[in-house]
């Protein structure tokens, strides 16, 4: 494995700002409550200081969960809620003039709002809350193509898939490889990567789209972006965090063979990272990954500065713990 770092101070190209927790890669995932950031307390507004810089907030597998856990005495109970998200959004855009807003796929799934309403109120807290961009996760076929590409109207944001081939689908137009969002002179790239369907959706739910290397679609990904003057590449990935089998695919695996992707926004393996996971190298000096476990539970954060170039200079993570303090 490339030279991995877990740097806990700020400094240019990387660092960690508000993240509590052990050294190195915590891999809790939905079997365990997910640890207090201390982030929550430290308000909204910078986490690093510069001229010029751009604040990224992420989500992944959501699974429709619009409201708090219930207060049953479970691990997650009262964490969560679409309302307390969107609270916690708009205080960071109230402090912050450069606001991106991504998600990482699993929209859909796992509360009767999905089973009665096949995704409408998700994609329609997700516009209201003003979304960017997302990805397609395995759930999100859990109704076919045909009852995603019905939902679509409602989503208020795009779609990129730079690995699921949707040419013979009717998600043809609708899902595209990659786009690209401008602040103030810096161009943002962002492409979005999903898991192979074997074993996880039916054939007759995927009619039509056809999964292919993610390694491969990154690279050609990062090379179109970059012509395109992209200073910043993003990568929305579905493939999960890490697994036992070094020959699958995954976020880790994706950053030691995709240098060019400065942000791996993960999801799928529901992993709750109390720090985020920086390897130096690329034409920025880092590719952080990070990914905020499941159901709405976390919003996490990643601040990217710019020099006076408009190139990428350095970093900082931090995430935000959704629970009842939002409620006030």
């Amino acid at each position: 494995m490339k030279r991995r770092d877990f740097v806990r101070t700020l400094g240019s190209a990387g660092g960690i700002a508000g993240l509590g927790g052990a050294a190195g890669v915590l891999q809790a995932t939905a079997a365990a409550r997910p640890r207090p950031l201390a982030a929550r307390e430290s308000g909204y507004g910078p986490l690093i200081d510069d001229e010029f810089r751009l604040v990224v907030l992420h989500t992944n597998d959501t699974h429709s969960r619009m409201d708090p856990f219930p207060m049953d005495g479970g691990r997650f109970a009262g964490l969560g809620g679409a309302a307390r998200r969107a609270t916690a959004i708009r205080r960071v855009r109230a402090e912050n003039e450069h606001v991106l807003l991504l998600d990482s796929g699993d929209i859909f799934q796992g509360t009767p709002y999905f089973n009665f309403f096949g995704g409408e109120i998700e994609f329609r807290a997700m516009t209201a809350m003003g979304y960017d961009v997302a990805t397609l996760g395995n759930h999100d076929f859990d109704n076919g193509v045909d009852g995603l590409v019905e939902m679509l109207p409602e989503a208020g944001f795009e779609f990129v898939s730079a690995n699921y081939d949707v040419s013979e689908s009717a998600l043809e137009g609708q899902v595209r490889p990659h786009t690209v969002r401008e602040f103030d002179g810096v161009r943002v790239g962002i492409f979005g990567l999903g898991i192979a369907f074997e074993k996880l959706v039916l054939a007759s739910l995927h009619e039509g789209v056809r999964y292919t290397d993610p390694i491969a679609a990154a690279r050609t990904a990062c090379e179109e972006l970059r012509a395109q003057g992209c200073s910043l590449v993003i990568c929305l990935s579905h493939l999960g965090y890490e697994y036992r089998a070094s020959d699958r695919p995954s976020d880790l695996t994706l950053a030691e063979a995709v240098p060019e992707i400065d942000l791996i926004l993960g999801g799928h393996t529901h992993t709750f990272l109390d720090e985020a996971v920086v390897f130096g190298q690329g034409q920025t000096g880092f590719t952080v990954v990070n990914q905020v476990g499941w159901g709405g539970m976390r919003l996490g954060r990643v601040d990217v500065t710019f020099d006076v170039a408009r190139q990428a200079s350095g970093w900082a993570a931090a995430g935000y713990d959704i629970d009842d303090r939002l409620d006030a």
